[in-house]
């Protein structure tokens, strides 16, 4: 507890101007561990269910219900949170944003029941809510235009490794320890991104940034990104929330390979997110429309070849690599084509993400007794092909949209 006064402190000081070389790169890696640090708090409990159902006394079903919950509230929250600390200096934001995070993750650690367990993960979802949509601005502002595109680049690596790395690890921290170990552990690299930034990150009006507004607004544009992502996230996670019992009944792979495809998946996202921060500053509308097209690819062939282990693995490679693009694609998009504000609209874009997600999973629910599980694919990888009409129709319809100058 006496390391609270630290940040309170440094939240006085106002500072304008840009901050040192170093600064920058410590405030970008701070927000890098931050947005690792939310995901793995998001996902933690999908490893952990059975420990925290014997330890709380609950079923596993409930378990889940924190992840459905976190979600849910996300998607609600996203856009209102956004709109009314509009005006507060991010700074002051992330900190506060950085703080919730800390005290619902101590809360979660020390919680000897479920309803207590349940309100702190809503709390660490209203953080999350906001934070996807302050973090872009803040982190693209810091460094010249031209290479924006890299620094989403960086922040959605850091996010997919809570997939990769950091839910594998507390589960294994939560066998060994319990699973209130894991979520303390999260709450001090909490500690660790609120200090450096609130030590580090300068204090100024959120408008005047270097990426408050978009570099090329376009109204028409930005519904037809949004429509586009919501179409994406529905199909990918209608097939998604049901791989494993794919790769088990259709695909024929054992529960322990199950498992390491499931691990593999991740590391395909996380290539599939490196690569795509290298192309968005040139590419930034093909970068998108070619990431769905692979998640539409990769899903059409699991229903079409699933049956064949080989092609299986091809095509789980393929959907894995797109999904975290798509998001990061859509994201970078919304801070170019914001008809105003970059915060609201990737405010927007974060809550049709994640109610796309919701939507998907509630549709893989209402498929499965109506069609077997490889009906499920073929209905997301038709959802994800009508995110690719979208997409083209909205570049082909709007022929008036001013041409950008990083690329095509």
């Amino acid at each position: 507890m006496g390391a609270i006064p630290i940040p309170v402190l440094l939240l006085g000081r106002m500072v304008t101007t840009q901050p040192a070389s170093w600064h920058r790169l410590a405030v970008l890696a701070a927000l890098m561990l931050a947005a690792f640090t939310f995901n793995t708090a998001e996902n933690l409990p999908v490893g952990l269910l059975e420990l925290i159902s014997e330890g709380l006394q609950v079923s596993v079903s409930a378990v889940g219900y924190l992840v459905t919950g976190y979600g849910v509230t996300v998607a609600v929250a996203s856009l209102p949170l956004a709109h009314v600390t509009r005006v507060m200096p991010r700074r002051y934001v992330l900190t506060g944003l950085l703080a919730a995070l800390i005290v619902s993750s101590l809360v979660a650690a020390l919680a000897t029941s479920y309803s207590v367990l349940l309100a702190a993960r809503l709390v660490t979802a209203l953080a999350q809510a906001l934070f996807w949509a302050v973090m872009g601005p803040v982190a693209v502002g810091l460094f010249p235009p031209e290479i924006r595109g890299r620094v989403i680049g960086a922040l959605s690596v850091a996010g997919s490794l809570a997939l990769v790395l950091g839910v594998p690890l507390g589960t294994w921290l939560g066998q060994q320890s319990g699973w209130p170990v894991p979520l303390a552990v999260l709450a001090g690299l909490g500690l660790i991104s609120l200090v450096t930034i609130a030590a580090l990150l300068p204090t100024s009006r959120p408008d005047e940034g270097r990426a408050a507004y978009g570099s090329n607004p376009d109204t028409n544009w930005f519904g037809t990104v949004l429509a586009a992502g919501t179409l994406s996230a529905t199909g990918a996670f209608a097939g998604f929330t049901y791989i494993v019992k794919f790769l088990g009944d259709v695909s024929g792979f054992s529960p322990r390979t199950v498992s390491a495809l499931f691990a593999a998946l991740g590391v395909a996202c996380l290539v599939g997110v490196s690569i795509t921060g290298t192309l968005l500053d040139r590419f930034p509308h093909s970068t998108l429309t070619t990431a769905v097209a692979t998640q539409t690819v990769g899903m059409l062939g699991l229903y079409g070849t699933g049956t064949h282990p080989l092609a299986a693995v091809l095509f789980l490679v393929l959907m894995g690599g797109a999904l975290g693009p798509v998001f990061m694609a859509t994201q970078n998009e919304m801070l170019r084509c914001a008809p105003s504000r970059t915060d609201i609209a990737l405010a927007a874009n974060s809550g049709a993400y994640n109610a796309g997600i919701a939507a998907g999973a509630a549709l893989g629910g209402l498929v499965l007794p109506l069609a077997d599980v490889r009906g499920i694919f073929l209905v997301g990888g038709l959802l994800s092909m009508g995110s690719c009409a979208v997409l083209l129709g909205g570049r082909l319809l709007l022929p008036q949209r001013k041409p950008s100058t990083s690329g095509s």
